[in-house]
């Protein structure tokens, strides 16, 4: 084995100033699948967010935990399949295995935040991987929201069993994605971008018994 170890990496802006505007990932569904309006009798609404940074770490534990905190000043979850999230509730960390996290922030900071989280972890062993072009999130909200989720994938959903601050990567409606829940009435769907036209029709379908609604 070589006595010299690389510690320099190539860090690449995905969001470089450009004249062609950027589409989310469901811009083309929204257009052909159309929009359902959210009214008063709508039980469900969806809502995309687009255009989030999402980041990819691996590594030890303690170290991330250390460099998260120094940088954004909250660190990983204590738990497995569980989140963290800041104060705001903008920035999230989940976990995906006992050494792979996924750090979801507003978009336009995951570059320059991956260089200043690679400058706080210095020396040690760690890997960042910036996957926020190839993914995207979608949320789901209202009295029904569960109901829904209940149609589209195996995994247990009531409160006793994935309670606030869960996530999971599970199987929905046949394609592999991470549910999570934030808050009480609100859960998340992070999916890659090439299942995000399957996966809106399939909730538009599941979700029109509650008169489901899109929001912009």
């Amino acid at each position: 084995m070589s006595e010299h170890t690389a510690t320099w990496a190539n860090v690449y802006d995905v969001r470089p100033e450009t004249e062609v505007p950027a589409e989310s990932p469901l811009a083309w569904s929204c257009h052909h699948s159309g929009r359902p309006s959210v009214g008063a009798k709508s039980r469900v609404v969806l809502r995309e967010r687009a255009m989030l940074g999402h980041l990819i770490l691996r590594g030890g534990a303690i170290v991330l935990d250390e460099a998260l905190r120094q940088v954004l000043g909250f660190g990983l979850p204590a738990r497995p399949n569980s989140l963290s999230q800041d104060a705001s509730g903008e920035r999230s960390i989940q976990w995906l295995s006992p050494d792979e996290w996924l750090l979801i922030v507003p978009g336009g900071e995951e570059f320059e935040l991956e260089k200043r989280l690679r400058t706080a972890l210095g020396d040690a062993h760690y890997a960042i991987v910036n996957a926020s072009g190839g993914q995207t999130l979608i949320e789901l909200e209202g009295e029904c929201a569960r109901e829904l989720l209940m149609k589209s994938t195996p995994y247990d959903v009531h409160p006793e069993a994935f309670p606030v601050g869960k996530g999971v990567t599970t199987v929905f409606a046949k394609a592999n994605l991470i549910l999570r829940r934030p808050t009480e009435e609100r859960w998340e769907l992070v999916l890659r971008r090439s299942f995000a036209d399957y996966l809106y029709r399939w909730i538009l379908d599941a979700g029109a018994e509650y008169a489901i609604g899109v929001e912009a």
